[in-house]
C-alpha cells in the first residue's frame, strides 16, 4: 500500500462555479439558436418557391428564370396592382425579363416578382 501512494498523484476535486454553469447553459442556447436559424432558411426557400409558382401562373412565364442584370431603385414606389412590384429607394432588384414598353420584370430580395417601370431604376 505504501508504494502505491508514492506514485499516485493527488488531484484536487474541482468544483464548478454556479456562474460558469449559467454561462455554459447560455452557450448551449446559442448553439440551439443556430439550428433554428437553419429552419427559418428552409421556410424562406419554401416561400420563394411559392412566390415563383405564383409568378409563373400570373405572368404565364414558361421560360427559365435567369437574372439578366441587377438594378437599384431610385425612388420608392407603392404598387397599384398585384402584378406591380412595390420598391423602396436603394433596394437591389434582379431584372428577370424585359417587356415591351417601359416596364421590366424584377425580383426583390424577398423573392417577390413584379413589373417595375424603367424610369424608377438605375442600371450601373
Amino acid at each position: 500500500r505504501g508504494k502505491d501512494e508514492k506514485h499516485r498523484v493527488w488531484m484536487p476535486k474541482l468544483r464548478v462555479a454556479k456562474e460558469y454553469k449559467d454561462k455554459r447553459k447560455s452557450i448551449d442556447d446559442v448553439e440551439r439558436n443556430i439550428f433554428k436559424f437553419k429552419k427559418s432558411g428552409e421556410e424562406k426557400s419554401k416561400k420563394m418557391e411559392r412566390e415563383e409558382k405564383f409568378f409563373r401562373e400570373t405572368f404565364m412565364y414558361d421560360k427559365e428564370i435567369r437574372v439578366i442584370t441587377t438594378a437599384t431603385a431610385e425612388s420608392s414606389v407603392p404598387s397599384q396592382r398585384r402584378a406591380d412590384l412595390p420598391v423602396t429607394a436603394g433596394e437591389q432588384l434582379d431584372v428577370i425579363d424585359v417587356v415591351q414598353g417601359h416596364a421590366v420584370i424584377c425580383r426583390n430580395s424577398q423573392g417577390r416578382y413584379g413589373y417595375v417601370l424603367v424610369e424608377h431604376l438605375n442600371f450601373r
